[in-house]
């Protein structure tokens, strides 16, 4: 059984002032289930655009990094941000960016969707049409620095002062990876990264390294970091905390049910991790815990979660908005139980106040697969180690338990 399906992806017109109708039955304006901001009306009767912050360029791919973008926006009491959408090709992803962008319009941000991946000559028009973006603006907030296309378009930017928000878990292996000098790539690839379009977008990620790098003291240029992970900044970079505070305020609090939910993970589509082992953890971490739902990842295959329902019983639920807008508006778990990922860090913040757990599983060394990164497992017993207000559950727990 799966509930609620996502939306599926249709065709849309490069740079649109908003996300383009994927559904002819879904009103692109309407977000069905979620509140209206509560202050919608600006003081004195003047109109929002007022106070629009023209300098300031956002640039998004997952809906995760847009969520971030307005909890950033709302900490720096940032207002009327431009911000742009280089929307993916996955079905899933584009519809939760589509509700993502709606929300963005509700607090008086401009949303600009990009079909950045719509053909051979989409980069060039991509690009095109926001080098004059780039060229004007003062601040640029980005959520993916390790990116080709941020990468790309940071080597085209003028703005001396940029901000990076959380795009997970990869947060971590960014600080990291800039604290050391080192070659921005992502924690789960397995290689040197010296293959032929690694060696083409060389220069440019070398470019954006070097922006992201902080100047010298006394320097014009500023990089700043918002996130709720556990990171040690290198010196000169800004860190400010992202405490869900948008969030919070916007929802909730949620009713509460009295079984427990599951969070999926695409530890199986990245490679890292065994589909076999995978989904007999999930089945012991059900039959231990009481787990009627199963809230899928974006990226998680039709196929995996078909076998999940078979052989768990499992309610497969394919959320329509980043898990942490879910968890806050409810219902939800009192229990939430999750394997290493970005949710056992974010949730404990999102749902600050109510009586839900969040409850994470370790990665047992024997579920990796041949061909997962030899950082796999030390980055995910790091993602774990570090989580915050969340129960931690050995592998050997749910696995003697089924």
């Amino acid at each position: 059984m799966t509930s609620p399906e996502g939306t599926r992806a249709g065709p849309g017109t490069p740079g649109a002032e908003v996300p383009p109708p994927e559904t002819t039955d879904t009103p692109a304006r309407r977000l069905r289930g979620v509140p209206r901001q509560r202050h919608r009306t600006a003081r004195s009767g003047e109109p929002r655009a007022a106070s629009r912050d023209t300098g300031t360029l956002a640039f998004v791919e997952s809906p995760v990094q847009l969520l971030n973008v307005l909890e950033w926006a709302h900490t720096a009491q940032a207002t009327g941000l431009t911000v742009v959408v280089l929307s993916p090709h996955d079905p899933m992803t584009r519809g939760q960016l589509r509700r993502m962008a709606e929300l963005a319009r509700d607090e008086g941000h401009t949303v600009r969707w990009e079909e950045a991946r719509g053909g051979p000559t989409a980069p060039v028009r991509t690009i095109g049409g926001l080098t004059p973006l780039l060229r004007r603006a003062r601040r640029v907030v980005i959520g993916d620095p390790f990116s080709r296309y941020v990468q790309l378009l940071l080597s085209l930017a003028r703005a001396r002062d940029l901000v990076v928000v959380d795009d997970g878990t990869a947060t971590m292996e960014f600080i990291s990876q800039l604290a050391c000098g080192e070659q921005l790539v992502r924690w789960h690839r397995n290689g040197s990264g010296r293959g032929a379009r690694d060696l083409i977008f060389a220069p440019f990620s070398a470019t954006a390294r070097r922006r992201l790098t902080p100047a010298p003291e006394g320097g014009r240029r500023t990089v700043g970091l918002f996130s709720s992970m556990p990171v040690e900044a290198p010196p000169g970079v800004e860190v400010t905390t992202n405490e869900f505070a948008w969030t919070r305020g916007r929802f909730g609090p949620p009713r509460l049910t009295r079984a427990a939910d599951i969070v999926g993970t695409s530890l199986v589509e990245t490679g890292v991790v065994d589909t076999e082992r995978y989904l007999a953890a999930v089945g012991s971490l059900a039959r231990a815990h009481g787990a009627t739902r199963y809230f899928a990842h974006r990226k998680e295959s039709t196929e995996k979660l078909r076998r999940l329902v078979a052989e768990t019983g499992l309610e497969i639920v394919r959320p329509d908005l980043p898990l942490e807008l879910i968890a806050r508006r409810g219902p939800i778990g009192r229990l939430i139980v999750s394997f290493p990922s970005t949710v056992v860090h974010t949730l404990p913040l999102a749902l600050r106040g109510t009586e839900v757990k969040v409850a994470v599983c370790d990665i047992d060394p024997e579920w990796l697969t041949a061909n997962a990164s030899p950082r796999a497992q030390g980055f995910l017993d790091g993602v774990t180690g570090t989580a915050r207000d969340v129960q931690r559950l050995p592998f050997t727990q749910p696995m003697a338990a089924g």
